[in-house]
C-alpha cells in the first residue's frame, strides 16, 4: 500500500523524454552565450580584451571595470532615475490595473462587454507616435518623469490577466462581505486583494522589466541628462566609440580599461537588479500566470 506504482516508459517514449531535455538544455545553453561573452569581457582586462581573446571565461580577471562604472556620477544618477521610474510606475501600474480589472470581471454589469471591448480595441490599435507625442507635448509632461509613467500606468494584456484571475475566485467570498456591510471598495482592498498574491507578483514582475527596459519614451519626450534613465544611458554608452566620449572622467582613469569593457560592465550592472527581483517572485509567477491565461 505504501509503495507508489510506476508506470513503465517504452523505449520510444524514454528516447523521446531525453530528446527533449536535449532540446531544452541546448537552448537555454545558446541563450545563456551572449550574456556569458558579455560578462567574461565586463571581467577580462584591457589587452585582452583588445586581443579578442574573451570568449565565455573572463581572461586576466579584473574588477576595474565594474568599478569605474558604479562610481561614474552620471551613471548614478542614471540609476536612481530607474529605480524611482520602476518603483512608482510598478505600484501605480499595479493598483490602476487591480481597481480596473475588478468590476470589468462583474459579466452582470450593464455595458461591461462594450467597456471591455474598448480596452481590447486599444490592443489592436493605437494613436500612433505623433499623436503620442503631440499629447505629452500639449500635457506639459516634456522632461518630466511622469511622461515615462502616466501613459503605461495600465497595459490591456496585464489587466485582461487580472481580470481572468478575479474571475476564477469564488462568488462567495463577496457575498458573504456584503451580508457583512461590506462596500465594494472594502470588499477589493480588505478580501480581493490580499488573496491575489500570485496574480499580484506575475503583474508586478511584467510592469517592473517594462518600466525597467523603457528607454524609447525617455528618448522622445527626455531631453535633461539629469533625467536620463539607465537604459538611455545605457544606449549612449554603447552607441560611443571613443576613450574622450565615454566618460566623464580624467584620462589616468582610463589608462588601464578599455571602452568596450566599461560598456560591457554598464550592461551586466544595469541588469542586476531586475535579475535579484525574479527569484523573490518566482513562487507565484508560474501560478499566477495560469491561473490569470486560462480562465475566462
Amino acid at each position: 500500500m505504501g509503495k507508489t506504482m510506476k508506470i513503465k516508459q517504452s523505449l520510444s517514449e524514454r528516447v523521446y523524454i531525453w530528446l527533449v531535455y536535449i532540446i531544452l538544455i541546448g537552448s537555454a545553453i545558446l541563450c545563456l552565450f551572449p550574456f556569458l561573452n558579455v560578462l567574461a569581457k565586463s571581467l577580462s582586462s584591457n589587452w585582452a580584451i583588445i586581443s579578442g581573446k574573451v570568449g565565455l571565461m573572463p581572461i586576466a580577471f579584473t574588477m576595474e571595470n565594474m568599478i569605474f562604472v558604479i562610481r561614474d556620477q552620471l551613471f548614478q544618477k542614471a540609476f536612481l532615475v530607474s529605480i524611482y521610474v520602476t518603483v512608482v510606475g510598478t505600484l501605480g501600474s499595479v493598483l490602476f490595473t487591480a481597481v480596473t480589472a475588478y468590476p470589468l470581471s462583474k459579466k452582470h454589469l450593464p455595458g461591461i462587454k462594450f467597456i471591455l471591448l474598448l480596452y481590447i480595441f486599444t490592443m489592436l490599435f493605437n494613436g500612433g507616435l505623433v499623436p503620442s507625442y503631440l499629447l505629452i507635448k500639449n500635457l506639459n509632461l516634456m522632461d518630466n518623469l511622469g511622461s515615462l509613467i502616466l501613459p503605461a500606468l495600465i497595459n490591456v494584456f496585464n489587466m485582461l490577466l487580472m481580470k481572468n484571475y478575479y474571475e476564477s475566485l469564488p462568488e462567495s467570498l463577496e457575498e458573504s462581505a456584503k451580508l457583512d456591510g461590506a462596500s465594494n471598495l472594502r470588499i477589493v482592498f480588505s478580501i480581493i486583494i490580499p488573496i491575489s498574491a500570485p496574480v499580484f507578483a506575475t503583474i508586478s514582475l511584467f510592469y517592473a522589466v517594462a518600466y525597467w527596459s523603457n528607454w524609447f519614451s525617455p528618448m522622445l519626450y527626455l531631453n535633461d541628462p539629469a533625467l536620463k534613465p539607465l537604459q538611455l544611458y545605457l544606449r549612449d554608452i554603447v552607441l560611443q566609440a571613443s576613450d574622450e566620449n565615454l566618460l566623464n572622467q580624467d584620462i589616468d582613469s582610463l589608462l588601464n580599461l578599455s571602452p568596450e569593457g566599461i560598456r560591457n560592465a554598464t550592461i551586466i550592472v544595469s541588469t542586476i537588479p531586475i535579475l535579484l527581483v525574479y527569484p523573490l517572485l518566482q513562487k507565484y509567477f508560474i501560478k499566477g500566470i495560469l491561473i490569470g491565461s486560462v480562465k475566462g
